[in-house]
């Protein structure tokens, strides 16, 4: 069958990821994300109205889950699927739910509290620092505006040594600053997870949600969010549905998902 290619999270027609959807999973799937000239490559291996069972590869290994694969994926068999469904992709299941056309995927609830770290090794000054998790716990330092986050350098053994003196796996920085009308903006690093910076990261976003949840400054009037990820060279935008509940702050993520003709 035919593969069509999609341009997930993208910023203004470019940056994002792209990620090859195929509509079946016979053969040798491995060999198939090699030649699909994309990054990620899903494959879909079975689809009901309110269930999706999906395939991840990049071009030389099974990926197990991607947040990314799964809503090319979504948007790919929008047609044939509720409003409301599940997304099952290796070991993890994740609901899903249309939200003004983008589709959205439940991250879960960010246990978030405040420390103190020295951040001078990565070349930030002290300022407000939260680990936040989403099973993996993320340091979430917030910078003054979107020129400071656009000016950091990361430097991978700088990074992995404050995330080890932190009992953390990653870093992400964080402006309620943005650009058009994006009401946060964000980095996300993580040397220790095998990647010096990621360029569309929802569970990464999620846990960066969730320590403005926690410091009381979510807005009031509405419960989305548009959240531009500046990774220099690849830029993402991302959407954001919140609702506070026993324990924190509920966050799904997710975006829009373009065919590339």
């Amino acid at each position: 069958m035919t593969v069509s290619i999609y341009r997930v999270l993208s910023e203004g027609g470019g940056g994002g990821k792209l990620v090859a959807v195929f509509p079946d999973s016979e053969g040798d799937l491995q060999a198939r994300a090699a030649g699909a000239g994309a990054p990620l490559s899903v494959f879909v291996q079975s689809a009901s109205l309110s269930e999706v069972s999906l395939r991840v590869f990049t071009p030389i290994k099974e990926k197990g889950s991607s947040d990314s694969a799964a809503l090319a994926a979504l948007t790919h068999l929008r047609a044939n699927l509720l409003d409301v469904t599940e997304v099952q992709m290796g070991t993890e299941t994740l609901p899903a739910q249309l939200c003004g056309g983008e589709w959205l995927l439940r991250q879960g609830v960010p246990e978030v509290k405040a420390i103190k770290a020295d951040l001078s090794p990565v070349g930030l000054s002290a300022g407000r620092v939260w680990i936040s998790s989403l099973g993996r716990p993320n340091l979430v330092a917030e910078v003054s505006d979107l020129a400071a986050l656009d000016a950091f350098t990361p430097d991978a053994e700088a990074i992995s040594a404050v995330n080890q003196s932190t009992d953390s796996t990653g870093l992400i920085l964080l402006t309620t600053d943005g650009p058009g009308r994006a009401d946060l903006s964000f980095r996300a690093f993580g040397p220790l997870k095998g990647f010096l910076e990621d360029a569309a990261s929802s569970n990464m976003l999620a846990c960066a949600v969730g320590v403005l949840g926690a410091s009381n400054r979510l807005p009031t009037d509405t419960n989305l969010l548009r959240a531009a990820q500046r990774m220099p060279g690849q830029p993402a935008r991302l959407s954001v549905q919140f609702g506070e509940v026993e324990g924190g702050t509920e966050v799904w993520v997710g975006g829009s998902a373009v065919p590339v003709v």
